[in-house]
């Protein structure tokens, strides 16, 4: 599941606000580079040559943010002359009053957005319109243009200075703690971006988001060629994550598992190509064979309507929202550079070099073909989802699910155990007991998510969904892996000594604590594996989960440059262009694995509608939560852990240098996954 993101904080707003409106003239900077010299200039003769690379850095960052509403170039050079501060304390406390300020505004923006969302995130009912309106209104659209108004962001920009990603790898690893946290407040003020951007972007994006969590697929009302169901009556999932949860669980279903997952991927093809009723869509009304993709009503045949391609007209909207911004963002001119090298701080073009290295490696062909072994018969398309390398994949759905309702009967149930989980994963009840008080567990409307806080006396939020018979075992699974996030989150806001510091390098960071949380969800249940296999097994599962979700990233990434290329597509244009990436790329690297052609599994996932280039973040996570567990191993978990996410928001390379001893790479799964393969053949 995702984790939420705080979208309405400043320097997030700044990279990704933007919307579908009427072409406006973009404002240019009024000042010459002779005021910009002359400025630079006499702050240099004032405070010394100490000063002069703050200097020249602060008052070149604000002309290119001045616009003549700010005032003339006089103005200008008399605002850069009188706030200027060279003095050491002095910058000190400016830089703590600026923390103290941007907290209060993160922290209770991001806390009205909590409220206002509840309908949508909740199960309170029907979502109705002004739930909707609600929901994506901005508070703080206009912060932005606030903030430039009353000069704040100029007297940020002018004091603390900006760094590229090139110059943060370069010198950051002789900065000290606070110089990190200077660079940090220098990425606030980067671009000018008007609010109504902001503002239609958050629209665009509820809008989607509340369509995917209402995407639900009845599956009791699923019937095969011969009018029979083989799924409870009252199953109801979304998609992708509740479909994909429920084919997983049927690889211990020894007796017709196969049959149940083969209808399930039958109904995300129906998904992807949007030949899906659009009666079947989140209602229980009619039978629908996803075979035939015939429709019946009371023993008779209905004309079946397909879904009008509204999942790609959701990323249409979307793109259009995120292009909006490009001619505000000189220094990233394009929705992909923001998200990958401004806000991964991972240029895209070596991220997609590092999902490409491991989805080609013979490593994973040679895990392929073992599963296959263990599986006795051919791989199909959806073994992407293969769960049997996890101790759990022996134990019967009904057993666990049995374990889990009676422990934890509805969200407060587990709101209640969460200091037991985290004393049984080695946290002293104490520290156990200041982070569960910081995390509020509600029941989800959608698959789930955490919600971090953004001030120290806000909560994080934790929401998975919780039947009215109790969170059965898939729903605890999701809600171990929504903890890990709520573990970050509060861990990153109050242990991480300076606030513009708090958080992790990017999202992958705390997916990756996610996923260490979410494989201990036997542990947490009293059923500890003892397999003397177990390193083995775990690190074929991260292979095989890295090379499912890696695939899926690059057609998410590849979409998106088709995107740039064809801004005016049709929903009916980008569908046909996802499928044929989606085929394009399982060819390339999954059809001699598969033994299967042109399958369009990879475009299922619900981010590429909901959260654009999110979903490089969990492979780039399973890759760092395989790195975790290596520094684990003979060591105290929870002190680990503590101790590497103190260190807050470095950029990525360095916080895994300085926190497990090596940079992001492909090579320690690889490795360990060729030893892997090999001790598990031999025990064939």
């Amino acid at each position: 599941m995702r984790k939420i993101f705080t979208l309405l904080t400043i320097a997030t707003a700044l990279l990704m606000a933007q919307c579908n409106q009427p072409e406006q003239k973009v404002d240019v900077s009024p000042i010459s580079d002779a005021t910009v010299k002359k400025v630079t200039a006499e702050l240099v003769k004032q405070h010394g040559d100490s000063q002069k690379e703050r200097i020249e850095r602060g008052v070149a960052q604000v002309a290119m943010l001045w616009r003549i509403t700010d005032g003339t170039e006089t103005d200008f050079e008399q605002f850069c002359t009188t706030q200027f501060v060279s003095d050491d304390a002095a910058l000190e406390q400016l830089f703590n009053k600026l923390s103290y300020g941007f907290e209060m505004l993160n922290g209770y923006f991001i806390l009205l957005s909590k409220e206002l969302m509840k309908p949508l995130h909740l199960d309170w009912g029907p979502v109705t319109p002004i739930d909707e309106l609600f929901g994506s209104y901005n508070a703080a659209a206009h912060l932005n243009d606030d903030l430039y108004a009353n000069k704040i962001a100029f007297i940020t920009a002018l004091n603390f200075p900006y760094y590229t990603l090139k110059e943060k790898t370069e010198m950051g690893e002789n900065w000290s703690r606070k110089q990190w946290a200077y660079a940090r407040m220098g990425d606030m003020f980067t671009s000018r971006v008007p609010a109504q951007l902001i503002q239609n972007f958050s629209t665009v994006n509820t809008n989607a988001d509340t369509y995917i969590s209402e995407y639900n697929i009845y599956m009791g009302n699923l019937v095969d060629d011969k009018g029979q169901t083989m799924f409870p009556a009252d199953m109801k999932l979304i998609s992708h994550w509740g479909l994909r949860d429920e084919l997983k669980s049927h690889y211990a279903n020894k007796e017709d598992g196969l049959a149940h997952q083969q209808m399930i991927y039958q109904v995300m093809k129906r998904i992807i190509d949007q030949s899906i009723p659009q009666q079947v869509i989140n209602s229980n009304e009619y039978k629908w064979n996803p075979y035939t993709n015939t429709l019946t009503k009371e023993g008779n045949e209905v004309q079946a309507t397909p879904e009008p391609n509204t999942r790609y007209q959701h990323v249409i909207n979307q793109f259009k929202a995120l292009k909006a911004i490009d001619e505000y963002t000189l220094k990233m001119p394009n929705y992909i550079q923001r998200k990958f090298e401004g806000e991964f701080e991972l240029p895209v073009d070596e991220v997609e070099q590092l999902f490409i290295d491991l989805v080609s490696s013979k490593e994973v062909r040679e895990a392929g073909k073992l599963i296959s072994q263990r599986l006795g018969r051919p791989l199909q398309p959806f073994d992407i989802w293969y769960d049997g390398f996890k101790a759990r994949s022996g134990i019967p759905a009904e057993k666990l699910d049995g374990i889990t309702t009676k422990r934890f009967r509805d969200a407060k149930a587990f709101e209640a155990e969460l200091p037991n989980i985290l004393t049984s994963l080695g946290w002293s009840k104490e520290k156990a007991k200041f982070i569960a008080d910081r995390v509020k567990v509600e029941a989800s409307r959608g698959a789930g998510h955490a919600w971090g806080a953004e001030m120290h006396n806000d909560v994080a939020l934790l929401r998975t969904r919780v039947p009215a018979s109790g969170m059965n075992y898939k729903g605890f699974n999701i809600a171990m892996h929504e903890f890990g996030h709520n573990v970050e989150q509060t861990i990153t806001l109050h242990d991480v000594d300076y606030y513009i510091m708090h958080g992790v390098p990017n999202t992958a960071f705390t997916e990756a604590l996610a996923f260490v949380f979410q494989k201990r969800d036997l542990d947490v249940l009293g059923m500890k594996e003892v397999n003397p296999d177990k390193e083995y097994l775990e690190t074929l599962d991260n292979l095989w989960s890295c090379y499912e979700i890696m695939g899926v990233s690059l057609v998410d990434i590849n979409l998106w440059k088709w995107l740039y290329n064809n801004p005016n597509a049709t929903a009916d244009e980008v569908r046909n262009a996802t499928l044929t990436i989606a085929r394009d790329i399982w060819n390339k690297y999954y059809a001699d694995v598969f033994g299967s052609t042109d399958e369009p599994i990879l475009a299922i996932y619900s981010h590429m509608i909901d959260n654009p280039l999110y979903l490089s973040a969990y492979p780039i996570g399973h890759l760092i939560d395989f790195q975790l567990e290596k520094q684990f191993r003979g060591r105290s978990f929870a002190a680990e852990v503590e101790r590497i996410y103190s260190q807050g928001r470095l950029i990525p390379q360095l916080w895994l240098k300085k926190g497990v001893g090596e940079p992001l790479s492909v090579t320690p799964i690889l490795e360990a996954s060729a030893v892997a393969v090999q001790k598990l053949s031999e025990k064939k």
